[in-house]
């Protein structure tokens, strides 16, 4: 590596630090010694295990869904594969 892409290297590092200093206090900054409050509803252990159970089943549901559709995917991949395989072997034996 020559010295001038060194340079050039360094003074474009530079360049992107100032610009992360310039924008790092617009639209209301961050400030590192004020906490952030939430305000979070109170849940009861029913209530948190009805989301618990609810959750369980959506998950279920999704994966059901993902191995049936890469399932269908699949088998698609094989008889196009299948099919082309057919195709060449034709065209190799004529």
């Amino acid at each position: 590596m020559s010295a001038s892409a060194m340079n050039t290297s360094v003074r474009n590092n530079l360049n992107l630090l100032s610009k992360r200093d310039r924008l790092k206090n617009r639209l209301g900054g961050f400030n590192r010694e004020e906490k952030t409050e939430y305000n979070l509803p109170k849940a009861t252990t029913k209530q948190l295990n009805q989301i618990r159970k609810r959750l369980k089943e959506e998950r279920k549901v999704r994966m059901l869904k993902v191995i049936a559709l890469t399932a269908i995917l699949f088998m698609g991949l094989v008889y196009v594969f299948l099919q082309s395989a057919k195709g060449i072997t034709e065209l190799l034996t004529y």
